[in-house]
């Protein structure tokens, strides 16, 4: 049985269909009443914006330690908790944190991460002793495997950055106590991420919690006696701060440098994909675009960056999670401005501390779609990757071929919504899995935003965007494919596979960027 065809596991009666024909429970145990997926932008705000809570103040934020702060915080059993993942795989603030919560009988919490790693695997104990009931944000490693084997009393809940900043501003999901890992910070509550042992560079998806939690706990393990500024995030926001032997492993945050992919196969992927750029007509002056960290997006900003030099083109600003190869199209003129919500490698926070061209910004400004403006509907290109994709363009990030969570949201739906092309890069297989399937086992992000699907078999044209295949059409050095050949090719190459083991129990809801559900993820296993 396929993810598409999986029974709700109440009546059929008792069900809707998102609008990528979906069955979504109406209630979900753990979660509640569900507004299932119609669209784009269908689902409009009702009551949207908190007003800004009486905050702390005098000048007593400096406390001992975690569990000082804990108490000051006010913090209790069935509470939510919040963090940000900018230290990435060496943050320690998280386990810190849950340890000290543990010690002093605080249980039944609510965990609210903006992204979990495999660092994070100790909150396995801690979900199996009761001190973390449930958790809203995305999850990977062990984490994630237990989830699918239904050891979780209620579902975790995907939202994508865009969606967390607004189910918080909207009062959808309200923070309690947010803890903000500070890589530099001051005893007055002004924190900074560009310096210090544990540098990450911008704090963007902390920004959003500092504003609208209850409190908010700084942890630093660079407290400067003197007033830091600039601050990424100001003292008013703050309430306590403590200060660490260490907040995180800077082998676990960033890497001297990100490199582009070798593999002759997704080089060739990532010319493909910078051609399509180069043909449409969003290749002009004033471009703006995202790619992102890993092999492939930068062999294309690569590619992009040779075109650019080659045409005369400058292009308007870079955005999202930021890397060296944007730093370089900054300082070489060809780009104007870099709005950096994360940034991925030591050039990236370098150029951030340095340069006033490149700016930090919040998830709010980044992917928010009920605010006045988000960045990533100013983008005409976006180059993203997918565990899976569909014959319909459905993108599939959040689990693994053999059904498990595994991932984030991140910013994919957002930037996929708001870019003018979106582009799937992505081999046909991975080891001997195909990424190309009938029906996706999740759908992360609906077809009805994808524009371009490209493999190291070629290109392939969403249907819904006619005018794009007439431009690619004739180009010399694109080839185009349809979606049934690749589909063929993938059977091909894989054989067949075996359809996956899964319950009727929800263990995950996705929603889409407006909080209607998109999908849910179902329990592994007879």
């Amino acid at each position: 049985m396929s993810a598409n065809d999986s029974p709700c596991s109440v009546s059929p009666a008792s069900c809707s269909t998102s609008s990528p024909g979906r069955k979504i429970p109406l209630h979900i145990d753990g979660y509640g009443a569900t507004v299932p997926y119609r669209g784009v932008a269908t689902r409009k705000p009702e009551g949207y914006g908190r007003g800004r809570r009486l905050r702390q103040s005098g000048r007593g934020k400096l406390l001992a330690g975690i569990e000082d702060a804990l108490s000051a915080s006010g913090l209790r059993s069935g509470m939510t908790i919040s963090f940000h993942h900018h230290l990435r795989n060496g943050d320690h603030v998280v386990n810190a944190v849950l340890d000290a919560c543990a010690r002093m009988g605080i249980e039944g919490l609510t965990l609210f991460p903006t992204a979990l790693f495999e660092v994070h695997e100790p909150l396995v104990e801690h979900i199996r002793r009761g001190v973390v009931r449930r958790i809203m944000g995305s999850i990977n490693g062990a984490l994630g495997r237990m989830i699918s084997a239904g050891e979780m009393e209620v579902p975790v809940v995907l939202r994508s950055h865009g969606g967390r900043s607004r189910a918080i501003i909207s009062g959808e999901a309200p923070i309690d106590v947010a803890f903000i890992a500070a890589p530099t910070a001051d005893r007055y509550g002004n924190l900074s991420g560009c310096f210090g042992r544990s540098a990450c560079g911008s704090l963007g998806y902390a920004h959003t919690d500092a504003l609208f939690a209850d409190c908010v706990v700084a942890l630093t393990d660079n407290l400067r006696p003197h007033l830091v500024a600039p601050a990424s995030i100001p003292q008013i926001y703050t309430d306590f701060v403590v200060e660490l032997p260490d907040i995180g492993d800077p082998k676990g945050i960033v890497s001297g440098s990100t490199a582009v992919t070798r593999d002759p196969l997704r080089l060739l992927i990532a010319r493909y994909a910078a051609r399509v750029i180069e043909t449409s007509p969003c290749f002009r002056n004033g471009l703006s675009f995202q790619t992102g960290a890993g092999g492939i997006p930068l062999a294309v900003t690569s590619f992009m960056k040779e075109a650019m030099l080659r045409r005369g083109i400058q292009g308007d600003f870079g955005l999202g999670g930021i890397t060296g190869y944007f730093v370089e199209l900054l300082k070489e003129g060809l780009l104007r401005r870099l709005l950096d919500v994360q940034s991925f490698d030591a050039a990236a926070i370098e150029s951030l501390s340095g340069s006033p061209a490149h700016v930090e910004i919040s998830a709010d400004w980044y992917a928010n779609p009920w605010n006045a403006g988000a960045a990533v509907n100013m983008l005409d290109v976006v180059v993203l990757g997918a565990t899976e994709i569909d014959r319909n363009f459905n993108v599939n990030v959040n689990t693994e071929a053999d059904g498990s969570l595994l991932h984030g949201i991140g910013g994919h739906q957002d930037t996929a919504a708001g870019a003018g092309l979106t582009i799937i890069a992505q081999p046909l297989l991975r080891g001997r899995i195909p990424c190309l399937v009938e029906s996706v086992h999740c759908v992360t992000t609906p077809g009805e935003v994808v524009d371009v699907l490209v493999t190291e078999y070629g290109v392939t044209i969403n249907p819904r965007c006619p005018d794009l295949l007439e431009q690619v059409k004739g180009v010399r050095d694109l080839p185009l494919v349809s979606m049934d050949e690749l589909i063929d090719k993938a059977s091909e190459l894989s054989g067949t596979m075996d359809p996956l083991e899964q319950q009727d129990r929800v263990v995950a809801v996705v929603e889409w960027r407006d909080g209607s559900v998109l999908d849910v993820v179902r329990q592994l296993g007879r």
